[in-house]
């Protein structure tokens, strides 16, 4: 695991800073009336959605594990905390965080039910696996009501308090953001990207294939719901045609057109499909709705067709690069204790650098044997002594 290690803090100090900063430039524009709440709409949908495509980017981007299921998770963590916040919360802040703890932790053991049998398969047939799931999930919820009437039904839930903003939805995405970088770039991480490289190598190398998927699968599952109970919580209505399998490809857009295995990528595209989808909504109203799934499947060949690896091709931007060779540099030198000595201590990625670029120290060479002594013939050790052996006339005759 690398949380903890020098480089980690390091990169957490500057991501923290940089958060700081965007946090204030969006509050100073919406305060001097540049975003108005149509724009903080959009940035908490994006917000959103950036949550939930990470959850995605780890089951297919960094495990390789092809899901059409997203949605559904989705939905459930949304109908989770939403009926909560809806029967008992009324706006209690004790309820609300249990109501966003259980929209985690409901998808989360539901995946872990779902995903051991299902992910035994590969490719196209896990897809089709999750895809069912996706639709028995869409139809539970169009019949809710008659389980729970509270839930609303094919006619949507209303009436859950809305205190999740935009203070809430950005801290809960940096958070997000930090947690998932140190996962994907832990010895977990690693297992992933070889499970998604080739399976049976990595199976082959020790790796517990079944385990690490298993875990992907079910952290993945549990981002999403909590991306869904923020829904809930800043959306006023919540209906299933919001979680229906059409919804797992606005998440499979984004991993994929950002790039697998690129978590800039994922935040970088998922702001843009919001914007973009939002757009071609106000442009073409209802045929948008329509036509949605040829639109997005457009999008899909084009960028497949022209930029199969996607638009970051698995690169990262600098605040989310943690580089092998430093952390396994900074390990050992912190082990060492030669960390402790090294100024400034905030520089310790320059440090562990120049320790890397630095000449190897050549050991000390043998002392040469004279060649005297090697020409000198060898010294014959002495013949033991052997013991005298009785007579064998003479021990007959004594016995």
């Amino acid at each position: 695991m690398i949380w903890g290690t020098p480089e980690y803090k390091r990169k957490i100090r500057f991501a923290m800073l940089w958060a700081v900063l965007v946090y204030a430039a969006i509050k100073a524009c919406a305060s001097f009336g540049v975003l108005n709440e149509y724009w903080r709409i959009m940035i908490d949908q994006s917000l959103i959605v950036a949550i939930g495509s990470l959850g995605l980017s780890i089951i297919y981007g960094f495990a390789g594990q092809f899901s059409l299921g997203h949605a559904a998770f989705y939905g459930l963590g949304a109908y989770t905390a939403g009926v909560i916040g809806k029967t008992w919360g009324k706006g209690d802040p004790v309820w609300f965080a249990l109501a966003m703890v259980l929209g985690i932790v409901v998808p989360a053991l539901i995946s872990v039910a779902v995903g051991f049998p299902i992910l035994r398969l590969r490719s196209d047939y896990l897809g089709i696996a999750t895809l069912g799931f996706g639709v028995i999930v869409k139809v539970f919820l169009n019949n809710s009501d008659r389980v729970f009437p509270a839930l609303g039904g094919a006619t949507g839930m209303t009436g859950v308090p809305q205190l999740a903003r935009f203070d809430l939805i950005y801290w809960v995405f940096v958070g997000v953001v930090i947690f998932v970088r140190g996962l994907v770039t832990s010895t977990y991480g690693r297992a992933w990207v070889a499970i998604r490289e080739d399976e049976l190598a990595a199976d082959v190398m020790g790796i517990n294939t079944a385990k690490s998927k298993q875990l992907a699968f079910t952290v993945g599952c549990a981002l999403a719901g909590l991306a869904g109970a923020l829904y809930a919580y800043r959306y006023p209505y919540l209906h299933p045609s919001s979680f229906d399998p059409m919804k797992s490809l606005d998440f499979l857009l984004v991993v994929v057109l950002g790039g697998l295995g690129s978590m800039s990528g994922t935040l970088v595209t998922s702001v843009f499909v919001v914007f973009l989808l939002e757009g071609l909504r106000m442009v073409l109203g209802q045929t948008f709705i329509d036509w949605r799934g040829v639109i997005y499947a457009l999008i899909l060949i084009v960028t497949i067709l022209l930029r199969p690896q996607g638009l970051f091709a698995g690169k990262e931007a600098g605040l989310l690069v943690m580089r092998p060779e430093l952390l396994r540099k900074s390990r050992r030198l912190a082990k060492t204790g030669q960390l402790k000595s090294a100024e400034p201590r905030e520089n310790i990625e320059e440090f562990a650098e120049a320790e890397l670029l630095a000449e190897p120290k050549l050991l000390p060479q043998p002392e040469l044997v004279p060649q005297s002594e090697l020409l000198a013939e060898p010294k014959l050790l002495p013949k033991p002594e052997l013991l005298p052996q009785p007579e064998r006339g003479k021990s007959h005759a004594t016995s």
